[in-house]
């Protein structure tokens, strides 16, 4: 049974918090004849009074969002997207430019024309960056419109704005990146637990095991969020490659001295906030936590990850109900019928019926004649299987073109639920050599190209 709590209250208590103090702020804020969510945006960018008047009225704007239902909040989104550029204005900034005689009225045109076009909720937005708690209250905002976009092309447009502005704010310039220990504050462990999503947190026990002495977890964090980690990375120090999650995370398993580890293995990579996504911090954590392993531990040589394949199963299922020619040697047919549940006419048939079984892999028989077959595949899927140059397997695609190279692919590898459904067991280690991360980075951005290990190449065929 899980032992910790859901973080739902937790964050109910935060979103209480906040919307106490801005509910202080918005008291001081002169009651209009029309107090419309539409009559308060006009108020927020009239930007009459001072500065501390502009912030009260955006904490009220926040918190009347704040207190609206779902179908209140998309009308108040669809409200804010409607401070679009006017475009009569624009087009007479347009003509102004194109009449433009000489290099200083051009210049003088092309800087109005510039500000027209910046439309009036970019103000807005901005705005509630001055009140407490604004920053993540527009992240909210942009997981929020992520969801309503589709089909409204005014609510894109606003997303895309959103996404713009925060691109900026959250540039991995201005993100600190901190160590994550027993020893932080609880108010932190409990969103590590709630963030957590590759691997599940279940109790506080496993938690501590996470973050023991021969264990390591790094975030960065915006120094307008410091108590709400963006991405972070746990990560493993121990004695050769890691191909068992089960294993790595065994509570019970003996603490390794640091000093005697020769490995970091970075086992789950999550991202916090659903309203950063499409802002990558990942390449740049990985690459920054490599160097700070190698400042702090000089024996330790290898980095690699422990990683998902998300995608194969799907990829799997797919080819299989395809039965295209090819799939197997007549040996691999031959063994794979024997030993499915059943009889099964084609070797495709043979191999959906073994991975629907529940506990096949504890069949050692199954096992024996069903690995070398996946591992196969598996390697395929990795090295060939394509959505233009990019690898088709998302956590792939991220590795790869971060500078990694496909190390080995592991049997056994996650054998809990998920691990069975998504990628029927495997997971793989890319490793990345710091001497090398550049080159093979600048390989894949390039071309496609995937470096990957001798010992993976051999598992393709032909």
């Amino acid at each position: 049974m899980n032992e910790i709590a859901a973080p739902t209250g937790l964050f109910d208590r935060a979103i209480k918090r906040i919307t106490g103090v801005w509910r202080d702020m918005a008291a001081s804020v002169a009651r209009e004849d029309d107090d419309s969510i539409e009559a308060q945006m006009n108020a927020c960018l009239a930007g009459r009074g001072g500065e501390v008047s502009a912030r009260n009225r955006a904490a009220k704007l926040a918190e009347t969002y704040l207190r609206l239902d779902d179908a209140g909040q998309r009308q108040f989104l669809a409200t804010l997207a409607g401070f679009d550029a006017d475009p009569q204005a624009v087009a007479r900034g347009f003509e102004t430019l194109q009449a433009a005689a000489d290099p200083a009225a051009r210049a003088a045109a092309q800087a109005t024309l510039r500000r027209l076009l910046e439309p009036p909720r970019t103000r807005l937005l901005t705005q509630f960056t001055t009140i407490p708690d604004g920053m993540k209250f527009l992240v909210d905002l942009r997981a929020t419109l992520l969801g309503l976009t589709r089909g409204d092309p005014h609510l894109a447009a606003l997303e895309a704005d959103l996404r713009g502005l925060l691109a900026n704010w959250f540039d991995v310039g201005f993100l600190e990146l901190r160590r994550i220990d027993w020893s932080s504050p609880a108010l932190l462990l409990e969103r590590l637990v709630g963030y957590e999503a590759v691997h599940e947190i279940r109790s506080w026990r496993d938690l501590k095991n996470r973050l023991d002495s021969d264990r390591r977890c790094y975030a960065f964090f915006h120094p307008r969020m410091p108590d709400e980690p963006l991405i972070f990375v746990e990560v493993a120090l121990v004695q050769g490659l890691a191909g068992s999650v089960q294993r790595l995370l065994d509570e019970k398993a003996p603490l390794l001295d640091p000093g005697a580890a020769d490995t970091a293995i970075f086992y789950s990579i999550s991202n916090c906030q659903r309203g950063l996504s499409g802002i990558s911090f990942g390449n740049f954590l990985i690459k920054r936590v490599v160097a700070l392993l190698s400042a702090e531990f000089r024996n330790i040589k290898t980095f690699s990850t422990l990683s998902p394949m998300p995608g194969f199963r799907a990829w799997l299922e797919a080819r299989l109900g395809e039965a295209a020619p090819g799939n197997f040697s007549e040996e691999e047919e031959a063994a794979l019928r024997a030993v499915a549940p059943g009889e099964a006419p084609t070797a495709e048939a043979a191999l959906t019926a073994i991975l629907h079984t529940r506990g096949w892999f504890r069949d050692q028989a199954r096992l024996r004649t069903v690995e070398p077959v996946l591992l196969r595949l598996a390697a395929q899927y990795l090295l060939r299987e394509s959505r233009g140059k990019r690898a088709l397997d998302p956590v792939a695609h991220f590795h790869l073109a971060n500078g990694a190279r496909l190390e080995r692919i592991n049997p056994l590898g996650d054998t809990s639920e998920k691990g069975v459904k998504e990628s029927a067991t495997l997971m793989v280690n890319y490793l990345y050599d710091p001497a090398k991360i550049e080159e093979y980075h600048e390989d894949y951005a390039g071309d496609g190209r995937r470096h990957t290990s001798s010992t993976v190449r051999r598992l393709l065929r032909g």
